[in-house]
């Protein structure tokens, strides 16, 4: 028997879907093209039965997460596969037929796989307390994604600290790098905000400090940052320190529904709303709203979803919800823009940056895969290879149109006369700064 040739021909009967990777199984059997560039190996049974308990994108994600579960060579290669991660997403035991699901549990226990469920890998967010988007929640799946060392962010993010989508703008002629594309990202939201010295800036969802950093140092503005994570926090008070700028910049823990003061001349929203859900979306608007000067301007930057996504509380369980972004929604824009102009915000430019997006994932994948051993040795390999399996299939969720884009909007709140306050001509506000 080969397990290696039953286990791929199982997998195809189940996702109906010829899939040309190359297999390597516990008891050294091989099948599928020897020349294909997709490698895997299951490195025991296990492997195999976390598949069995969650035959969708879960199952597998434990398995490689684990280490059960081993791609050889090109990463890319296997989740780039086509068909095969939407299959594996999608398809539950629940799209069987009794006598379909008889003779795949038959193939499995030839392969002696049938057991009790693995313990998923430690690094696997435990229940999460409270209702969905309370702020007892949000402090608590945001600190699990955040507050696993500096350090270790610092190696794929780079010096800048920038965990978000960059703005590749420089010509290729020249050597853009990821650094440069972080600099142009912050100078553009700079920019569009129309930051003047004097002007107050609220940084919601502030992550390590940048953006404070930059619009304060190149704008001469005042700046309050807020995160729900006590690392970021922590970095972002010691770098403003060091640059001398503690008079011009605060950065709280702080969550945003808590803000309560005299309104800021402009906010700007970086990577953040994605933790706000869609039923808090409205709130958020109007909560920014309410910060903003009559004229003052708000730059949401935020990843969208492009197809249909179901309500997180009905949805099967997710790779991205278990390991990533507990409790995060990816919204249409349309959603978005709903949300502002409901709450008075009036909408002045949408900038998509899908593909932008892309070449940032691919930057901090190759920062990832050169620090590797540090990386494992920072955080453990389990984490470590949770951040390069999610950075990976993010680069080539923003690669395909059609799954994810990205965009930046600039929003405004008009005076009570109903001006804008804002140049007639995006070259004018551009240009700016």
């Amino acid at each position: 028997m080969s397990a290696a040739r039953d286990l791929l021909t199982t997998f195809e009967e189940f996702l109906r879907v010829q899939i040309p990777v190359h297999v390597r199984c516990w008891d050294g059997s091989e099948a599928g093209p020897p020349d294909a560039e997709a490698r895997v190996e299951f490195r025991n049974r296990r492997a195999l039965r976390r598949v069995l308990w969650a035959p969708n994108e879960l199952g597998l994600s434990r398995a490689y997460v684990s280490g059960d579960l081993v791609v050889d060579g090109d990463l890319y290669a296997v989740l780039g596969l086509p068909d095969l991660v939407d299959r594996l997403g999608s398809r539950t035991l629940r799209d069987t037929s009794p006598r379909e699901f008889a003779r795949l549990a038959r193939k499995f226990a030839a392969l002696g796989i049938v057991g009790p469920p693995p313990r998923p890998p430690s690094v696997e967010i435990p229940r999460r307390r409270g209702a969905l988007h309370s702020k007892r929640r949000d402090a608590q799946v945001v600190s699990h994604h955040y507050d696993v060392g500096n350090d270790f962010y610092r190696l794929f993010l780079g010096p800048s600290m920038v965990y978000s989508c960059g703005y590749w703008s420089r010509p290729e002629t020249g050597t853009p790098g990821l650094e440069d594309a972080q600099h142009d990202k912050l100078d553009l939201v700079c920019r569009k905000l129309g930051l003047e010295p004097g002007m107050r800036l609220l940084d919601v969802g502030c992550g390590w400090g940048s953006m404070a950093l930059h619009a304060a140092q190149h704008y001469g503005v005042d700046v309050l940052g807020v995160t729900l994570s006590a690392e970021q926090r922590d970095f972002a008070q010691a770098r403003i320190a060091e640059a001398g700028m503690s008079d011009r910049i605060e950065i709280r823990l702080q969550d945003y529904r808590d803000i309560d003061e005299s309104p800021f001349d402009a906010i700007s929203s970086i990577g953040m709303s994605e933790h706000v859900g869609a039923a808090k979306l409205p709130e958020y608007a109007q909560h920014l709203h309410e910060l903003l000067v009559p004229g003052g301007r708000l730059l949401n930057h935020a990843i969208a979803s492009v197809v249909h996504r179901p309500d997180p509380r009905s949805r099967p369980a997710t790779f991205i919800d278990r390991y990533v972004f507990p409790d995060g929604e990816i919204l249409p824009l349309s959603r978005t823009l709903d949300a502002f102009e409901r709450a008075g915000l009036e909408v002045r430019d949408v900038e998509a940056l899908r593909e932008h997006y892309a070449l940032t994932l691919r930057a901090w994948v190759a920062n990832l895969q050169e620090s590797w051993d540090e990386a494992s040795s920072l955080v453990g390999a389990e984490r470590a290879r949770t951040w390069l399996l999610y950075l990976t299939a993010s680069a080539l969720g923003f690669e395909e149109p059609g799954r994810l884009s990205i965009h930046q909007v600039l929003a405004v709140r008009p005076t009570a006369t109903g001006a804008s306050n804002m140049p007639r001509t995006r070259h004018e506000w551009l240009s700016s700064g």
